[in-house]
């Protein structure tokens, strides 16, 4: 039997995003975010049922296995870590190199070092930040963007560890959690913490009632990987419609 002649087609721009175990959301947001020609790419990491340091501390040692399950010889324009809270207490630099030592990649990014690189193109240094986790959690995160500059002067949580109950958290919730917290002190811009909320949705009218940049982790995490890759994202909010 003769073999049937074919064509190979250049590869497209390749994304790769390594998300928790028990991450609902991120997946869904971030194909939403992300041009249609790019390929994005998923993997899963181990992750614990509740948020806790040590559960968030434990994801360190399968991010590179995680990221040696996407496919052999696949280069990769940019990699996202989807874990605000990891990212915070197992540090982004450490989180690149364990991404880096899984996959061919350069140029990696996650919700914390996402904020950062949005708050400078958004000037922003005062930030209001709204969580789902346990004080400290959100502690470490606020000590993370404090050592950048970046001053978190109110803040408020859901208190709630399992992540089963943080993905169901309603739009309604989230709206009234941000414009309690916009009202307690000025702040540049509020930002809405954790991949598995539900946030995209509540971007444009939480804007629109508060006059400021509203920002969400996946937000950033899909704005700042395309901005790594050179390709054009598309999304709700100032960050996707910066002031002329």
């Amino acid at each position: 039997m003769d073999a049937l002649p074919y064509d190979l087609i250049p590869p497209p721009t390749a994304l790769g995003l390594v998300v928790l175990q028990s991450d609902e959301s991120v997946e869904d947001d971030m194909r939403r975010l992300l041009p249609p020609e790019a390929s994005l790419l998923v993997s899963r990491v181990p992750s614990g049922a509740e948020v806790t340091p040590e559960t968030l501390a434990a994801m360190e040692r399968h991010l590179s296995g995680a990221a040696a399950l996407f496919p052999q010889g696949k280069r990769f324009a940019a990699m996202g870590y989807g874990c605000t809270s990891g990212a915070a207490q197992i540090g982004p630099a450490r989180v690149a190199d364990r991404l880096r030592a899984g996959a061919d990649v350069t140029r990696v990014t996650d919700p914390v070092t996402a904020l950062i690189a949005a708050c400078a193109a958004l000037g922003v240094t005062r930030l209001g930040l709204v969580s789902p986790y346990l004080a400290e959690v959100s502690g470490r995160l606020r000590a993370v963007l404090g050592a950048q500059g970046i001053a978190t002067p109110v803040f408020a949580s859901f208190d709630v560890p399992e992540e089963s109950r943080v993905v169901r958290i309603s739009p309604h919730s989230l709206m009234g959690a941000a414009q309690d917290v916009a009202r307690r002190a000025p702040v540049q811009a509020l930002f809405l913490s954790c991949t598995n909320l539900r946030t995209l949705e509540v971007i444009d009218p939480l804007e629109a009632a508060l006059g400021i940049p509203v920002l969400s982790s996946n937000l950033v995490l899909g704005w700042h990987m395309a901005q790594l890759a050179g390709v054009a994202a598309r999304g709700p909010g100032r960050l996707f419609r910066p002031a002329r």
